[in-house]
């Protein structure tokens, strides 16, 4: 990913536990705000989502898009777009370290580029919104 936002959060539970609810796609609509409707479209070996199409809605943005998934165990998953009506591209990932006490440091990386011409630094906002959302939402299913 060339320019990325970033951002990280401890959750207070393992790495496996954290990545089955980042691979539970179907629960998506009920912690994460933008995302009203899902539909994996093909899984990996490994039994994992690797391609899922997502419809969200975030007021004034509302897009469909498809996204291809990687799967490295419960250290990380990323994805890249596949096809968009609003993005050029976007790609992302969740990076999850281990930690003492049975906590998790989990990483949030995110590039997107949007059809429409929009500023650099208008859209590290809006990523650094996206992400902070996404982790905030994370950590409150996990441990809640």
């Amino acid at each position: 990913m060339a320019e990325h936002t970033r951002s990280s959060i401890t959750i207070d539970a393992t790495p496996a536990t954290v990545m089955a609810v980042i691979a539970d796609f179907a629960a998506y609509p009920a912690w994460t705000g933008e995302v009203k409707e899902i539909e994996v479209l093909g899984t990996g070996e490994d039994g994992r989502a690797a391609e899922v199409r997502l419809l969200l809605d975030a007021g004034a943005i509302r897009d469909e898009h498809v996204l291809a998934y990687t799967w490295d165990g419960d250290r990380e998953v990323s994805w890249t777009l596949v096809r968009s009506q609003m993005l050029r591209s976007l790609d992302g990932s969740y990076t999850l370290a281990p930690l003492a006490g049975g906590r998790t440091e989990v990483t949030y990386q995110l590039a997107v580029d949007v059809k429409i011409p929009m500023l650099g630094m208008i859209k590290r906002k809006a990523e650094k919104v996206i992400i902070d959302r996404a982790l905030a939402g994370l950590k409150k299913r996990v441990e809640g």
